[in-house]
């Protein structure tokens, strides 16, 4: 099973910039488990949430033909936690961007003062030898994950720098399109 931490994206500026939500809520496991009597949201799964969204940031901007693999985190910063019922806004910053890989900063918010601030470092695995490993198919990003993000490009089309995206709940993508206002 594949986990996917973003349930929704707000922003998404192509090269630059991502910013996407996650709700916690009581009905998943890991609030139980990581603390019993205590639901909070432990801190490894922020760092993937900032993660997937940084990643979609990198994957994006080389049309997904690059499998974009989490290389290593140099910087992680908490200051407090988060718990059932509390909403996460992930912001990431696409710092630096090469053939062999990318930097993101990043930075979780709760009802907005700075939860997370996080550098996370990118790869790109070698296509010749990954595809002789793992198959030509993209494991990274699945094509449940690039048919959202198609929908996402459509609406980019738009005039405006930033652009609100496709809902994604539970994985899945929720029908249409959401529309900004005039």
């Amino acid at each position: 099973m594949r986990w996917i931490w973003i349930d929704k994206f707000l922003e998404f500026r192509s090269g630059e910039f991502a910013r996407a939500i996650k709700n916690l809520s009581l009905a998943e496991e890991h609030l139980h488990d990581h603390y019993p009597g205590y639901p909070v949201m432990p801190a490894s799964l922020i760092i993937e949430g900032l993660a997937q969204t940084g990643g979609i940031l990198v994957g994006e901007a080389s049309n997904f033909q690059e499998k974009v693999v989490l290389a290593k985190i140099p910087k992680a910063e908490f200051h407090g936690v988060a718990c059932a019922g509390d909403q996460l806004v992930y912001e990431v910053t696409l710092t630096d961007l090469r053939a062999e890989g990318a930097v993101v900063q990043g930075k979780a918010f709760l009802q907005d003062e700075l939860l997370a601030d996080v550098e996370i470092v990118f790869a790109h695995l070698d296509n010749t030898r990954s595809n002789q490993i793992f198959g030509p198919k993209n494991f990274v990003f699945t094509q449940q994950l690039l048919n959202v993000l198609d929908l996402a490009k459509a609406r980019g089309n738009a005039s405006r720098p930033s652009t609100p995206i496709t809902e994604v709940t539970n994985g899945q993508p929720v029908d249409g399109v959401v529309t900004p206002p005039a």
